[in-house]
């Protein structure tokens, strides 16, 4: 990562937002080895941006790395955590993936399945910006609410 993008990242406004937050405390929940005790905010977020620069250093093909599958972990946790503060249901994300990336995720809430995604190429996971990746998860959000709303019955088993 560069120094602009940590620069970007530190003064960016969207680290107010709840979703921002639990991302913080997804990936910090997700360190079982404390690497990342102490370390700021700015690093934490950090391997969510995969600006076009880095994308382009990327191969096509790879194995993504324990940093990019905890990043996917953590980012369909926080949106199941959002889902939960909503709703008031327990979702429950659940996150497949073989060690070429390609997988699914599904977001169960009761018996109703909120969010089902396949996964392609997680080795490139990232967003341009922590803006694009609240807006994809808000994109998420509001679908998965949505069906909750439509069928409560189901949800509520």
């Amino acid at each position: 990562m560069n120094a602009t993008t940590v620069s970007d990242i530190a003064k960016d406004p969207i680290r107010e937002s709840d979703f921002i937050k639990e991302m913080v405390r997804q990936m910090r929940a997700l360190d079982s080895y404390g690497q990342y005790d102490g370390k700021p905010v700015e690093t934490l977020l950090g391997a969510f941006v995969l600006t076009k620069e880095r994308r382009a250093e990327i191969p096509l093909i790879g194995d993504p790395d324990e940093t990019t599958v905890a990043c996917v972990r953590a980012f369909y946790n926080g949106i199941s955590v959002l889902i939960e503060k909503e709703c008031g249901l327990m979702a429950v994300p659940l996150v497949h993936l073989t060690h070429e990336g390609f997988g699914r995720v599904l977001i169960t809430v009761g018996k109703l399945v909120v969010l089902d995604r396949a996964l392609r190429d997680v080795h490139r996971f990232g967003f341009e910006s922590l803006s694009k990746m609240k807006n994809e998860a808000d994109k998420y959000l509001s679908v998965a609410l949505e069906i909750v709303g439509k069928y409560p019955d189901v949800a509520g088993l």
